[in-house]
């Protein structure tokens, strides 16, 4: 495989860290700035919504760019906006800092993803396009303990500032070690949204925006509910995380295994059951450390096991926009975050943070009627032209 892939890799991991590296920090964040911690998480809610929104639009206005100069383009306008996040003097500074470094940031991703795609051997397309999204995966959970080390040990600024100083490091290795890599036709939003149209693969889209919803509710307000059901903070707490990040990311390998095994239908169905359980028994689990962490790596495992079965079920089910497919699915995936965290927020401001598993189940619960509602459509075919912006 092409050693530049690594690059890539790297380079997907240090952007994905960002969207959810404030979430152990959120209180951190509402106390200097005297926010109340819903509003807080309001930092994931904009961060999620346009990154899914501006993903797509951004990589239709830049298809002409070569690549490599327009990923050192955007690499150095999400250190710029991260810088902002740092030295940000009050929240709506730092608001606006967010809604930057997401619109950055989703080209980037989509970039990372297309130019691991496009270079080297083609036999080697689907591993180096694997290693790109495991990069994406690993800084999504693994971001918020990197997040909560860096916050409680230097103050909530030290982790972006953390993540300017590794994207200035990402940009010296692209500069030198990447070659120039042209740009391909892009498909129109139009086309996008005409792929929606039946039922069978908007149901799929669907389940991965309550599935990863549900989630949310629960995980980007991780660090309050274990600090008030548990009295955990501190070195326990970012061991607590760790943990989970550890499983999360073995997930994705675990849900391909099994998905090979038994097939995506009965993966996902599977998967689905057991996620929704596992989130709905660990608030009575918080009494006993030892049942809690394995009830956490099963809730960590089963949030990511889904996500290869799904997005070969969209595969199977629509080859023809197969592309499409994966490129809409990551945005059903960050429209769930946004909505989680959103809908997290109204939850721990209302009632209490144990009540944000109750209703993060309950979201992950319609995902399986959602997916099965799918599986009991049938097919159609698909048709795509792609057209040179």
């Amino acid at each position: 495989m092409d050693k530049r892939v690594y690059l890539l890799t790297i380079v997907s991991f240090v952007v994905g860290m960002v969207e959810l590296i404030i979430g152990g920090i959120l209180d951190l964040v509402a106390a200097d700035l005297n926010v109340s911690l819903g509003k807080a998480g309001l930092l994931i809610t904009i961060f999620s919504l346009v990154f899914a929104i501006t993903a797509p639009l951004l990589m239709i206005a830049t298809a002409k760019v070569e690549r490599k100069r327009l990923t050192l383009i955007f690499l150095l306008l999400f250190s710029f906006s991260n810088l902002i996040v740092a030295l940000s003097p009050v929240y709506s500074v730092l608001f606006v800092g967010r809604m930057l470094s997401a619109a950055s940031g989703s080209l980037l991703i989509i970039l990372c993803l297309t130019i691991a795609a496009n270079i080297g051997s083609e036999k080697h397309r689907g591993r180096a396009i694997g290693f790109v999204s495991m990069g994406i995966s690993g800084s999504i959970v693994l971001g918020v303990p990197i997040g909560l080390v860096l916050g409680n040990a230097f103050g909530w600024r030290a982790p972006f500032l953390f993540i300017v100083l590794l994207t200035l490091l990402s940009m010296v290795g692209v500069y030198f070690l990447m070659e120039k890599v042209p740009p391909k036709p892009q498909v129109s939003i139009k086309e996008q949204i005409n792929s929606l149209k039946e039922s069978k693969i908007f149901s799929a889209h669907s389940t991965t925006f309550l599935f990863m919803a549900g989630h949310t509710i629960l995980y980007a307000y991780f660090t309050p509910f274990v600090k008030e059901t548990m009295g955990i903070s501190g070195s326990w707490l970012s061991v607590i995380y760790f943990l989970f990040g550890i499983a999360a990311v073995s997930g994705g390998g675990v849900g391909g295994t099994i998905s090979d095994r038994l097939g995506t239908k009965r993966t996902m169905l599977t998967t689905l059951i057991i996620f929704s359980l596992s989130i709905f028994i660990l608030p009575f689990t918080t009494s006993i450390l030892p049942v809690f962490i394995v009830v956490m790596i099963i809730w960590g495992m089963m949030s990511w096991a889904i996500t290869p079965a799904l997005q070969s079920y969209l595969i199977e089910s629509a080859p023809a926009t197969a592309d499409i497919q994966q490129s809409l699915n990551n945005s059903a995936l960050h429209f769930g975050i946004a909505f989680g965290s959103f809908i997290g927020g109204i939850v721990i401001e209302q009632t209490t943070v144990e009540q944000n598993a109750l209703v993060g189940g309950v979201f992950i619960s319609l995902s399986l009627i959602t997916i099965m509602f799918s599986m009991s459509r049938g097919s159609k075919k698909h048709k795509v032209s792609y057209q040179q912006k």
